[in-house]
Formats: structure tokens, sequence, C-alpha cells
């Protein structure tokens, strides 16, 4: 994939008791962070992601996916017609598109995922892919759960992953009234 700009935008999204940095490149969201967590975070995944890229805050590059984040964090919106950039192997883009597909308010396994891709017995590597994910609530990996129902692992903490998938339950019983 060539890159016509070598950097990448980023900024502090605040809204409400959510704080988490979000960067996107030329072509499009790239990252969302975990809620509270430091720039660190995404400084890093940079330098192992994008070598050479620098680094540029720029909040007026990032609204249209600030906007986005902010409506949906509110309930207003249920799907993203933002463009993303993920960097990825084959396998990962196919669950993570897979996961774009999973409805707003449910849930799916990872074998669900695993089966949606046509490799059913690549559950294990379905998890590692998902924890892959960089671009956290718009590629929504927060909507796969183990097997039996229960939360499991992700990136961002299992609150945050609660607080999405309560988020999304409430808007979903809202919308269908």
């Amino acid at each position: 994939m060539e890159y016509k700009n070598e950097s990448i935008y980023w900024m502090l999204l605040k809204h409400e008791d959510w704080n988490m940095y979000i960067a996107a490149t030329e072509k499009g969201l790239c990252y969302v962070g975990s809620k509270t967590m430091p720039f660190e975070e995404l400084s890093d995944w940079v330098a192992r992601k994008f070598p050479g890229f620098e680094l540029v805050e720029d909040k007026d590059k990032l609204e249209p996916y600030s906007i986005q984040l902010i409506e949906y964090l509110e309930g207003r919106r249920q799907d993203f017609t933002i463009p993303f950039d993920y960097k990825g192997t084959p396998f990962q883009q196919a669950v993570w598109e897979a996961l774009c597909k999973i409805p707003y308010g449910k849930t799916q396994s990872y074998s669900d995922i695993a089966t949606r891709i046509n490799k059913p017995a690549s559950v294990r590597a379905v998890g590692t892919a998902i924890g892959a994910n960089r671009v956290l609530i718009t590629v929504p990996c927060h909507r796969v759960i183990g097997k039996n129902g229960s939360l499991t692992g992700y990136r961002g903490g299992l609150e945050m992953k609660t607080k999405l998938l309560d988020l999304e339950r409430a808007g979903a019983l809202t919308n269908s009234k």
C-alpha cells in the first residue's frame, strides 16, 4: 500500500467520560485507542506499524471521524460511513470485515466469526486477529463474546467492552420502539 504523505494525524477525543486517541492517514481512520490509555499506546503502535511516519496533531483532519464517534457514543449512530485504513494480513482483514457485519446491539462468538470467513477451525487465529484490531468501536470487536456468552478479552479492557455493549443494547431497545 502506497502513501502520498508520511504523516499520521491524531487527536485526543474527549466526550463525557470518554478520553481516547484517534488517528488517521490520508486514506482513512487507522486507530481508535483504548479509553483513558496514554498517548504512548498510539505512538508505540505507529512506530511498529508505520515506521518513519510522523505523528501530527490535527483536530481538523480528524473532525469527520470524531463527529461519527461522538454520535455513536451518544447513541445517535449505529453504522460508520468514514473510510478506514487498517493494516493487516489478508486473514486479519477478513476477520475485521466480518466484525463490521455484526449488527448493532448484537453479539457473535469467535466461532461464529470463524465460520463466517469460511475458516471454522481457526477460532484461535480469529481471536488473535480480533486482538490486533486497532480501530476500536468502529470495527466492532467489542461485539464478540465467548461461545458460552461470557465476556472475553478486549484491548480496551472489559469495563470498556461492557460499557459499549450496554450502550448498544440501550440504543437497540430505543430504536426498536
